[in-house]
Parts: structure tokens; C-alpha cells; sequence
């Protein structure tokens, strides 16, 4: 499972990774539209609101109607994932400067933007994936300045048991904090 904030890398780092492991891709953006497992729009953010549950039940089913591994991709897919199920979670972590700009590219701004570099920040999505299957399945990756392949090569090390897990590799909230940059992110709130 590949999760994180949204445009921290997930889906190229995803593509690759399933490509060079012969493991079945499952976006959970792409699935909930293609499949109209939302529940409507968020006129707030402008995005898809994805059916949790929907989406937990069709995962489900891919999982048990595949024969190969499945790299699951999506900020939300410790949420839909029975935990017994994921084998070790990889949450991308970017420096949010570097966040913020591919965010901009995105189309990101407002709310939207405020609210996902927080979330970066505040380690969200780190904290949700070690709740959800605990530590010990855990692998934060910064992902920060380098490229896809690095980043997959580095993943595959980890799954050969190369290379050890490691959660709490970074702190951005620190970071900025020390820098005196922290308010420039947070007084969007």
C-alpha cells in the first residue's frame, strides 16, 4: 500500500513499483470515478467525495479475485484496507515547499491547498496508516528532491529485507518551526 498527501507522488511511484514487482495497480481516485463509488461533491474543494464503504468493498473484492500482489494508491487507503490484509504500508512524505509547488501545478489553491500542506505538516497521513495497521507495517518515505526510480528502488530494499522500516524520518512541522517559517503555512486557519 502506497498512501500520503495528495500529489506527494503516490500514483507515478505506485506505477512503477507494480510494474517492476508484476503486481496488480489499484488507484483509489481512478476506481471511485470510474466506478462511481462516490457519494458526491465537495463544492468546497471542487473534488469527488469517494463512498468509503463502496470503495472498502470493491478493494476487497480485487484483492481476493487477484492472484497477484496489489499495490494499493491513495491518501485514503488505510481507510478502506482491512489491516490484516496489508503487508507494509509506504507513506511518501514531501518537504512542503517542494509540496506546494507541484499542489499549484495541480490547480491546488485556497482551501484546498491550506488544508492538504497542513495535513503534510501534521503528519496525517503517517499517523493514520500507523493507527490503522500499526507501527510495525509502517514505512515512512521522504521523498523529497529525488526521483521515481530512486524512490521504488528504495521500496523494493525494504520489501527483499534489505532495508530496514523506518517511521518518524522526518518533521516538518519542527523544520519550519525552526526556520520561522510555520505561521506562512498555518495562518490560512
Amino acid at each position: 500500500m502506497i498512501t500520503g498527501t495528495p500529489a506527494v507522488g503516490k500514483t507515478s511511484i505506485s506505477r512503477l513499483l507494480a510494474s517492476k514487482l508484476d503486481a496488480v495497480h489499484a488507484n483509489l481516485t481512478e476506481l471511485a470515478e470510474q466506478e462511481k463509488l462516490t457519494s458526491g461533491i465537495d463544492k468546497v474543494r471542487k473534488t469527488l467525495i469517494a463512498d468509503t464503504d463502496r470503495v472498502s468493498k470493491r478493494v476487497q473484492e480485487i484483492m481476493k479475485s487477484s492472484q497477484r500482489d496489489i499495490i494499493i494508491d491513495g491518501h485514503y487507503a488505510v481507510d478502506v484496507t482491512p489491516a490484516k490484509d496489508v503487508h507494509v504500508v509506504f507513506v511518501l512524505r514531501r518537504d512542503p515547499d517542494e509540496l506546494k509547488g507541484l499542489m499549484e501545478n495541480r490547480g491546488f489553491k485556497g482551501r484546498k491547498l491550506w488544508e492538504n500542506l497542513a495535513a503534510e505538516i501534521l503528519d496525517v497521513c503517517l499517523w493514520d496508516a500507523v493507527s490503522a495497521c500499526g507501527p510495525d507495517k509502517v514505512c515512512e518515505i521522504d521523498v523529497s528532491g529525488k526521483r521515481v526510480e530512486e524512490v521504488v528502488e528504495s521500496m523494493i530494499s525494504v520489501l527483499e529485507g534489505r532495508k530496514k522500516c523506518e517511521v518518524g524520518i522526518v518533521d516538518w512541522l519542527g523544520k519550519l518551526e525552526t526556520e520561522g517559517r510555520l505561521h506562512d503555512f498555518l495562518k490560512h486557519f
